[in-house]
C-alpha cells in the first residue's frame, strides 16, 4: 500500500495490517459496505471525495462485508453502511447510516491531524534522518501547541533518556502514566541506575548485570530470591523483576518465560 494512499480496498486478511497497524501512522476509515446496499453507494462516493480532498490525512478502507465475513463479525456489523475510525490500534469513532455530508465533516474534524501531530511527525522525521536536536526542538513546539501531547511527550522524555538527563526524563514521563511506554521508559531509567547499587551481595551483583542488560543473569538471581529469600528479598525481587518485564516489553520471549516462573514462585 502506498503511505500517501487516500483510499484502499481491505479485506479479512488485510485488515490487521492496512488498518490496524497503518491507524499508528495516520487515522483509518472503515467503510463497510455492500453491492447490493443503496445507501452504501450514496454514502460511499462522499467518503472517497473527502478522503482524497484530505490528500492523505487519513486513509478509506473500504470493506465489503459480504465477501469478508470475519471482520463484520468481530465488529457487529449488523446494518450498513457502518463506519468505523481507528487510531492507533484502537476503535474510536463510529456512525451507522447514509448521513449528510456535512455531518460527516463535522465527523471527521476531530480525527484529523492536529498542529502538534504535524510537528510530533516532522521531529520523528528528523530523527531518524539522525538530528536530534531538531527532532527535540520540533517536539517542543508541538508541545506548546498541545500541553498535553503524549506522542511528543514521550519523545522528549526518550530523548533526554538517551543523553542522560535522567531527572528531566522523569519530570516528562511521570505525568503520562500509565501509558505502557511511559513505564517502559521509567522502568529503563530505573534498571540503569542499579549499575552503583547499594551494598554487595547476589541482589546487588543482579542490579548491576541488568544495567548492563545481562537480564537473564538478574532474573535467575531475583527468582532465586522471590522463591528463597526473606520477605524484604522477596518483595524487592519481585519488583525488579517487574521492572525489566517493562525494560524488556510483553512480547518478548524473555518477559514471558520469566512471568510464567514468577507466578509459580508466588502461587
Amino acid at each position: 500500500m502506498s503511505e500517501l494512499a487516500s483510499v484502499i480496498d481491505v479485506s479479512d486478511q488485510t485488515f490487521q495490517s492496512e488498518v490496524l497497524e497503518e491507524s499508528f501512522r495516520r487515522p483509518v476509515v472503515v467503510d463497510f459496505w455492500a453491492g447490493w446496499c443503496q445507501p452504501c453507494r450514496m454514502i460511499g462516493p462522499v467518503l472517497e471525495r473527502l478522503a482524497e480532498e484530505h490528500g492523505g490525512q487519513f486513509v478509506l478502507a473500504k470493506l465489503d462485508v459480504d465477501a469478508n465475513p470475519q471482520i463484520s463479525y468481530t465488529f457487529r456489523i449488523q446494518s450498513i453502511p457502518a463506519v468505523k475510525a481507528f487510531r492507533d490500534g484502537r476503535l474510536v469513532s463510529e456512525f451507522v447510516g447514509a448521513i449528510p455530508e456535512q455531518a460527516i465533516r463535522q465527523w471527521l474534524q476531530p480525527l484529523l491531524p492536529s498542529e502538534a501531530d504535524r510537528l510530533s511527525a516532522e521531529g520523528e522525521r528528523a530523527e531518524r534522518e539522525g538530528k536530534p536536536e531538531e527532532a527535540e526542538h520540533l517536539f517542543r513546539q508541538a508541545l506548546k501547541s498541545d500541553p498535553g501531547h503524549v506522542r511528543a511527550s514521550l519523545q522528549v522524555g526518550r530523548l533526554a533518556v538517551d543523553r542522560g538527563d535522567l531527572e528531566e526524563a522523569r519530570k516528562v514521563l511521570e505525568p503520562l502514566r500509565p501509558d505502557p511506554e511511559a513505564e517502559r521508559l521509567l522502568a529503563a531509567i530505573s534498571v540503569s541506575e542499579w549499575a552503583s547499587p547499594d551494598g554487595e551481595g547476589p541482589l546487588a551483583a543482579a542490579e548491576r548485570a541488568a544495567a548492563e542488560g545481562r537480564f537473564q543473569e538478574a532474573l535467575e538471581t531475583f527468582l532465586a530470591a522471590v522463591q528463597n529469600g526473606r520477605d524484604e528479598e522477596k518483595k524487592a525481587s519481585r519488583e525488579a523483576m517487574l521492572k525489566i518485564f517493562a525494560v524488556l516489553g510483553e512480547e518478548d520471549p524473555m518477559t514471558q518465560e520469566y512471568r510464567r516462573k514468577l507466578a509459580a514462585a508466588l502461587f
